[in-house]
């Protein structure tokens, strides 16, 4: 179906401009919007999500005055911070001031081009997508710097170190868990690591949810998912807002569309890490058990209830645990997760080695 789409465009005339150069881009733009478009909904909507969540976890309604059951909450929301005024401090750095929020929410849609929603749909389906991935989102940490540190506040320069500190700590750890699913996949691409879960003798038997990653790797699993709790500043983990201490971290200064966009980056990233963990762990579009019941629902709709399922549990751990100390979260990084890592990884390693290989 796409490539009749794009075939169709590309028909549209004969000329070499046309074909060489504007179709080719146009079709590039238009894959841009119909990933970016849905993402920006799904953020707007995760934010009503998670005051629901929170409400019924907290025995009451959460928001239910702007729309039906309060449906209509994020665009009043959204129109709410678009009309405040933008105000820039005194003493603020006015270029970096402004650069800090594009640079934090830029890495986390630009992410999203490696991300395949099915076998054959990816906006770029490369061979290295997860080490792109890591490299595209190991910048939005300088997004958070420049921001705290233009604003010339001792709050959001506090914060902006604990921020920068907390994220590149468990980059590390979330590094050495990529590298373990790499190593059982024989693969960077994205595509190829869903695929090569659909093998083996649960899959064989039809219970596909049992060939998935999370199972032999459910180590690896948990310490990623954690990991991704603070690498977006999620509760435990968002010491860099701890309102008791630092008000609201780096973004004290920000106002109206300032502030609007550092909190779609944080929501845009959770998405993100979620969807990324599907794909490695939990069998990304594929269905938990090989039956026509099953099999009758879209890859994409699979790989969406998936990701919404691990989205709420960052939500539930909110809702769960207290805000660790900072040197707290620092211990649990760097004492904690790297080493075991590590060690998995040695295990890993001897396990694919060894007559047990199940990854053959």
């Amino acid at each position: 179906m796409i490539d009749t789409i794009y075939n169709g465009g590309l028909g549209l005339m004969e000329q070499t401009w046309w074909v060489a150069i504007a179709w080719p881009i146009i079709w590039i733009l238009l894959k841009i919007v119909v990933v970016v478009a849905p993402l920006m909904g799904a953020v707007a909507y995760l934010t009503l999500w998670e005051r629901k969540l929170l409400g019924f976890m907290q025995v009451r309604h959460g928001p239910n005055r702007v729309g039906p059951f309060g449906l209509l909450q994020p665009i009043a929301d959204a129109v709410k911070l678009l009309t405040k005024e933008i105000i820039r401090p005194t003493a603020a750095n006015q270029g970096l001031f402004f650069i800090g929020p594009a640079m934090a929410i830029m890495p986390a849609l630009a992410a999203w081009v490696v991300i395949p929603f099915g076998p054959e749909v990816a906006l770029t389906n490369v061979s290295a997508g997860l080490l792109l991935l890591l490299a595209i989102t190991s910048i939005e940490v300088y997004g958070v710097i420049i921001a705290g540190w233009a604003s010339n506040s001792k709050y959001p320069f506090l914060g902006a170190m604990r921020a920068s500190a907390q994220m590149v700590s468990y980059e590390i750890a979330m590094g050495f868990c990529f590298l373990v699913v790499v190593m059982v996949s024989g693969s960077m691409n994205l595509t190829e690591i869903v695929m090569g879960q659909a093998k083996g003798t649960a899959a064989g038997m039809g219970l596909s949810f049992l060939s998935w990653n999370w199972l032999p790797l459910l180590p690896i699993f948990i310490i990623y998912l954690i990991s991704g709790v603070a690498e977006v500043n999620r509760h435990p983990f968002d010491v860099v807002e701890g309102e008791a201490e630092i008000v609201a971290g780096h973004m004290v200064e920000y106002s109206g569309m300032g502030f609007a966009i550092f909190f779609l980056a944080e929501y845009a990233s959770m998405w993100l890490v979620s969807i990324l963990g599907v794909l490695m762990f939990l069998g990304g579009w594929m269905s938990p058990i090989d039956h026509a019941l099953f099999n009758w629902v879209p890859g994409w709709i699979w790989l969406g209830i998936k990701t919404f399922i691990v989205v709420s549990m960052f939500i539930w751990i909110r809702a769960t645990f207290p805000r660790f100390r900072y040197d707290q979260i620092m211990r649990l990084g760097w004492k904690i997760f790297i080493p075991v890592t590590l060690v998995w990884l040695l295990i890993v390693g001897a396990w694919l080695h060894s007559p047990w290989n199940i990854w053959k």
